[in-house]
């Protein structure tokens, strides 16, 4: 405690030192005045550098006035959190006003859950921030059967006490016991924040940050801002050692409270945190891309560490502890509590919209794979045949497979006004591939299968993309268009009646030369999309396939980000319009709900456009299997969104795929589809 005020004195003398500075000129000033009405001094000399003290005091002291006004008034910043009052969760709160009994410290003047592996008291105290006391809240604050005067009470739980800010996960996977023994040094540091010492460099602290996050949002603060700075570089050093001296008054005082299980369940802090990060990144993000928003988050972290439990040997004997009550408990609905939380990680880690909506959905884990995984699957699928229709035509030269022999294809009639095998449209010294040959086929099943016909019918199930069609953009028909291949859907082609789709670029299924006027596009197929990364051509095509996807996701998401924000809740504009208001005003902008509309703290980086690839490639993978083998989407607790091969668990695809994308090799990917019965020559649903 003594370290941790000696900080705060540090802290303080800055400020002090800032004041006197800043009164520095008016002393000076008062005294060349009451010299010369003394009669100490006299001349013009003296009367030019005594008013020119006064003017320079004058503005010093405005100035100071300013930073003053703007540091005080300034909203700190506050960490989103679900508030839980304390009729939502009464045994929550008698257990922590307990703990505070027993470590002789004040007990905290309100609980609130964030969605996150940690727990710290926040200082809401500013008036912008505070809430208002309940009366009927604090007639019924102490528990029955403990006799406290109405004094001590107050005492106990002022207006100044801190605000106890909870781990939404450790509710849900810690007991009731370990909870108690995790939150004892965190109560325990209400006693310093109490100290006036203390708490008035804290405050000084915060109101300078605060003062630097306004002057950045307003050129006209930009004098305050670089005061602000210059002073917070000046207690820095001071404020830190505050705060560890703080930390370690409050350990030193709870060593006296459960302090061998506390040793314990530090080990359970560490697995929450873990099995938390891996049910974010690998479980809620692919559902928070498509829009929804799993609304059981926590009971999530649950499974997802009994999962853990069962696969490693390390955590053995953890799933144990189940039987006894957890901390969750502790709520009256503890389903509402987690509902608000995971939309709340959502709104962090995504950016997500702040309620929900049509587009924004919760979706709970009984419907996860048919709502999310399966609906996943398919729209990278689509995008993927999208772009890969709507990229011009890659030349390659013809190979001879063994379904086409040179005696066949000499056998075929010729035509001298329209050759069997036109020249390509950007080499005509090369001869194109013929379009859904036999040999393409036959090739990617191992020549078991009858080779199908050189023209297929365009399933009913592709008419459903259409809509995904129409929405391609312009850049894809503009590279079309450099190519020549680019044309207008034409009402009365056959072909376009059958399939909206057929108005774009079509890419054959092995050699991807565009399909002529009348003929309908290629189908979506696996063995398509196999045989053009498989081609000549595949490192060009690779490219241009995972730049075109980063643009097409990358718009996908700013779309998304910008319907998620409500009109006018941008950070300029919020500065803009607070230009009447005071320094309160000014500051609510920032930290407002609806000024967050993108992730503040993004859980995964933004994917490269060869994972985008890797990941579409495995989605088509995934649907031409659940199309064609009776397989299923799934959900593991740790590794997200699986295929269900007969119930199991499928082989990993991630070798496979990147044997193809790599190194142009589709051998391995082919034996993992025959060894799951996948026929890829088989039109998938897209939709």
């Amino acid at each position: 405690m003594h370290f941790a005020r000696s900080g705060a004195l540090a802290v303080l003398r800055t400020r002090g030192a800032a004041l006197a500075v800043a009164l520095l000129p008016t002393a000076v000033a008062v005294v060349l005045l009451v010299a010369d009405a003394t009669g100490r001094i006299g001349g013009s000399g003296w009367d030019a550098v005594r008013w020119t003290f006064v003017a320079v005091a004058a503005v010093v002291l405005l100035l100071a006035a300013a930073i003053a006004a703007v540091v005080v008034k300034a909203r700190p910043a506050v960490s989103p959190t679900v508030p839980i009052p304390e009729e939502a969760a009464p045994d929550l709160y008698r257990l922590v006003r307990d703990l505070a009994d027993r470590l002789d410290v004040p007990a905290p003047s309100a609980i609130a859950l964030t969605p996150d592996c940690d727990s710290w008291l926040e200082d809401r105290t500013h008036p912008a921030t505070a809430q208002p006391p309940d009366p009927a809240r604090a007639a019924t604050a102490t528990p029955a059967g403990q006799a406290r005067s109405a004094p001590a009470e107050g005492k106990r739980r002022g207006q100044g006490a801190p605000v106890l800010v909870i781990g939404s996960p450790f509710l849900w996977w810690m007991r009731v016991a370990e909870l108690r023994a995790i939150l004892a040094p965190v109560v325990a540091g209400t006693g310093p924040s109490a100290h006036p010492d203390i708490a008035a460099a804290r405050r000084f602290v915060r109101g300078l940050d605060a003062a630097v996050a306004v002057a950045a949002r307003r050129p006209h603060l930009a004098f305050v801002g670089w005061t602000a700075r210059l002073l917070l570089r000046g207690c820095r050093d001071h404020a830190a050692e505050m705060e560890r001296g703080v930390a370690a008054a409050a350990s030193a005082r709870a060593q006296a409270v459960d302090y061998g299980l506390r040793i314990v369940a530090q080990e359970q802090v560490g697995l929450a945190y873990a099995g938390w990060d891996r049910l974010l990144t690998r479980v809620a993000l692919p559902a928070w891309r498509m829009g929804r928003w799993p609304s059981r988050l926590d009971a999530g972290v649950v499974s997802a560490l009994t999962e853990l439990s069962r696969r490693d040997r390390l955590a053995e004997g953890f799933a144990t502890r189940l039987g006894e009550r957890p901390a969750c408990d502790l709520l009256e609905e503890p389903g509402l509590v987690d509902e608000a939380a995971s939309l709340l990680a959502a709104r962090l880690f995504h950016g997500g919209p702040a309620t929900p909506g049509p587009d924004w959905s919760p979706v709970d884990w009984a419907t996860y794979p048919e709502e999310v995984v399966d609906r996943k699957w398919r729209r990278e699928a689509a995008r993927l045949h999208r772009i890969l229709d709507e990229l011009p035509p890659q030349p390659r030269a013809r190979p001879h497979g063994p379904t086409e022999t040179a005696a066949t294809a000499s056998s075929k009639p010729s035509n001298p006004s329209k050759p069997s095998n036109p020249p390509h449209p950007l080499n005509p010294s090369h001869p194109s591939k013929p379009t859904n040959g036999p040999a393409d086929t036959g090739a990617l099943s191992g020549g078991a299968a009858e080779p199908p016909p050189r023209t297929r019918e365009v399933p009913a199930d592709v008419a459903g993309q259409a809509a995904l069609d129409g929405s391609a953009g312009t850049t894809g028909a503009a590279l079309g268009a450099e190519a020549g291949d680019a044309r207008e859907p034409d009402p009365a082609d056959p072909a376009t009646r059958t399939n909206p789709a057929a108005g774009h670029v079509a890419s054959s299924g092995s050699s991807g030369s565009s399909a002529p006027s009348g003929e309908p596009p290629a189908a979506p197929t696996l063995a398509r999309v196999v045989d053009r990364l498989a081609s000549a051509d595949r490192v060009r095509l690779g490219e241009k396939l995972a730049a075109r996807l980063s643009e097409e996701v990358a718009r996908e998401e700013a779309a998304a980000r910008a319907a998620a924000a409500p009109p006018g809740a941008s950070g300029t504009e919020g500065a803009e319009g607070a230009n009447g208001h005071d320094a309160e005003a000014m500051d609510s902008a920032l930290w407002s709900d609806t000024a967050a509309s993108v992730p503040l703290f993004p859980v995964q980086a933004p994917r490269t456009g060869r994972e985008l690839l890797a990941d579409h490639i495995t989605a088509m993978v995934c649907c031409a299997a659940v199309d064609t083998a009776g397989a299923a989407p799934g959900l593991d607790w740790l590794d997200g969104p699986v295929l269900l091969v007969a119930g199991k668990r499928g082989a990993d695809l991630g070798t496979p795929v990147l044997n193809l994308l790599e190194d142009g090799d589709p051998g391995p990917l082919r034996d993992w589809l025959t060894a799951a019965g996948v026929r890829p020559e088989k039109p998938v649903r897209l939709v």
